[in-house]
């Protein structure tokens, strides 16, 4: 009795912890994929409230923000951090781009949480 007891304990807190380890580095990805630290040239962008970021590595943002002043760094080199636009359908595409050309150059779409500029003009 005893033991068909601590069998069946052993086998539910097995199969508790199944879950968390399967879905722990799904976490880890999902927070790498929205989020983003960009450094690079800010321009203004096509529609009113959009910017553009060409960033360092050579990929291009498009970027809006309701809480950084982005207007103020046009022309200037800047850090931005925030979060990518539909971020599963954004890794999704990167992973596509990644396998069909590896030497192209990422590109998305970022809410910005934060900017400070690095310098007061853009690297060429």
């Amino acid at each position: 009795m005893k033991a068909k007891l601590a069998l069946s304990f052993l086998a539910l807190s097995s199969l508790a912890m199944v879950p968390r380890a399967s879905f722990a580095g799904q976490d880890e990805q999902k927070k790498s994929d929205s989020t983003r630290t960009l450094t690079g040239c800010l321009s203004t962008g096509d529609k009113s409230g959009e910017y553009n970021l060409t960033a360092d590595d050579g990929s291009t943002w498009v970027l809006n923000s309701k809480t950084a002043k982005l207007g103020e760094h046009v022309g200037h080199t800047v850090t931005v951090n925030g979060r990518v636009w539909h971020a599963g359908m954004h890794g999704a595409k990167e992973k596509t781009k990644d396998e069909t050309n590896p030497n192209a150059t990422e590109h998305g779409h970022l809410n910005v949480t934060d900017v400070s500029m690095v310098s007061e003009s853009c690297k060429r």
